[in-house]
């Protein structure tokens, strides 16, 4: 996962009385065998090592596959997928009655790197305390599938009959991005006819709490796309004692100065609108007016210099491109040869990648720096919030956390679902897993999640694929 929530300003906060207050999930409280289940599965997976360096999502697809295995689901159900060793996918299609199209359940098992002398205690053992579990993967990505496995695993026991097919994918490498062996990628590659669906459900998502308590449920349904571009100025160099105006640094320099001034057109598409506008009930004064006035497609430069000013409003509004590396000489007593860069664009998915490079050279304004792009970003449309789907959303929302509103947003990071909206699969990001944005430990030291918030998002994606299936 790689993506950042667009953090709320403002002095008026939503709040709802928690699940757990009302159902008995507090983690002082014995859990149901339901959850002791979830729990098992949960510690089971976060303890097999999936990082790139020395684990195997492999490993952890087998583990799984045999859960769902002692839940009643045949061998003709499954399938794991390595096309590259130690990168298992496990894929599950449990055949519906037909009346509705497939429905993909996403999720990866892989994670990012974990330095067990940098970390308080082993990333991979499941920690429990304080209220929270903390382990590499508490939360990206193996809260989700834990719980996808977890409520097949009910559903199946419980004896329900979907309606759709339900089609499992726990996959490997979404934390590499375009690699080859990311799952996603290669099966809709190489075996579209495995994912291939009517919408799918996947991470990129979350809730946000305000003093402990839920205040707002965001969708995501859409994410900017990502690439990035090399910049290099070469020159002959010399003597430092004798200073020539062509120094690559200063040239470089000056590109960059300009590039970083730049600001890139702003464009609304109703990801924005809605969001900006269901946005502004957490926001006064003229924050609140400002984003009423985006939601309903009012723009001024006044406006739009107010919002830009916050890094995640801007991010929101406009594609943004910004210089991540720099390297230049190489002595201390000598001109410099040359002088390279690195810039990382975040493209809006209703942009053109193409427009966006040439306006990069326009704003460096030298010909003689050359630009390359590292890659091609993946093109990314938007998934329409509505219909069944928003309406389930919206439904589930307000049953489980009674006054939060439900806030589709585009994501300025990256997931997988970005290969999935690109074969025709309209994705939705979705957990019903809360955070508090100062806590948020996501790739970082000592990853953790709130138990009590896990098991309601556990809850969350249970009613969720049923009502979905059904």
């Amino acid at each position: 996962m790689a993506f950042r929530f667009p953090r709320l300003h403002g002095t008026r906060f939503a709040v709802a009385c928690s699940l757990c207050a009302a159902t008995g999930l507090a983690t002082a409280q014995p859990v149901s065998p339901e959850l002791q289940r979830f729990r098992d599965i949960y510690k089971e997976l976060i303890e097999i090592n999936t990082t790139h360096s020395s684990g195997s999502t492999t490993k952890a697809a087998q583990a799984m596959q045999a859960r769902l295995q002692s839940a009643g689901f045949g061998a003709g159900e499954m399938q794991i997928i390595e096309p590259f060793p130690a990168k298992g996918n496990l894929v599950l299609r449990w055949n519906g009655d037909g009346r509705k199209k497939p429905i993909l359940l996403l999720a990866h098992i892989d994670v990012v790197e974990a330095k067990r002398e940098d970390w308080k205690t082993d990333p991979f053992t499941l920690q429990e305390g304080g209220g929270y579990f903390t382990a590499r993967g508490a939360i990206d990505d193996k809260a989700m599938a834990a719980g996808l496995v977890s409520v097949l695993d009910q559903l199946k026991r419980e004896g329900f009959k979907p309606q759709r097919d339900i089609i499992l994918a726990l996959t490997a490498d979404e934390e590499r991005g375009n690699v080859d062996s990311n799952g996603v990628r290669w099966m809709l590659n190489n075996k579209p006819g495995l994912l291939q669906a009517e919408l799918g459900i996947n991470e990129g998502g979350g809730g946000e709490l305000r003093n402990g308590k839920p205040n707002v449920h965001r969708v995501q349904v859409a994410e900017k796309l990502f690439t990035s571009f090399t910049l290099e100025l070469r020159d002959v160099g010399g003597h430092s004692s004798l200073p020539t105006a062509s120094n690559p640094i200063y040239a470089m320099s000056a590109a960059l100065t300009r590039l970083g001034a730049h600001h890139f057109p702003v464009k609304l598409a109703d990801v924005t609108k809605t969001y900006f506008s269901r946005s502004a009930q957490f926001a006064s004064g003229q924050l609140a007016a400002d984003m009423r006035a985006i939601g309903s497609g009012q723009t001024s430069p006044a406006l739009l210099a107010r919002l830009s000013r916050n890094p995640a409003y801007n991010a929101q509004l406009r594609t943004t491109c910004t210089a991540t590396m720099l390297n230049a000489g190489h002595a201390e007593n000598a001109l410099p040869q040359s002088a390279k860069a690195t810039v990382n664009c975040r493209i809006l998915p209703f942009d053109n990648p193409d427009d966006i490079e040439r306006q990069i050279r326009q704003v460096l304004a030298n010909d003689n720096i050359t630009v390359q792009q590292v890659s091609k970003p993946t093109i990314s449309p938007v998934s329409p919030l509505k219909g069944a789907i928003a309406d389930t959303i919206e439904q589930l929302t307000k049953e489980m956390w009674p006054g939060v509103p439900v806030i589709p947003f585009m994501s300025t990071g990256a997931t997988d679902s970005r290969f999935a909206r690109n074969a025709g699969i309209p994705m939705y990001g979705v957990s019903g897993l809360f955070f508090e944005p100062a806590d948020l430990r996501i790739h970082g030291l000592d990853e953790r999640v709130e138990i009590k918030y896990l098991y309601e998002s556990r809850e969350f994606l249970y009613r969720l694929v049923k009502k979905l299936a059904s």
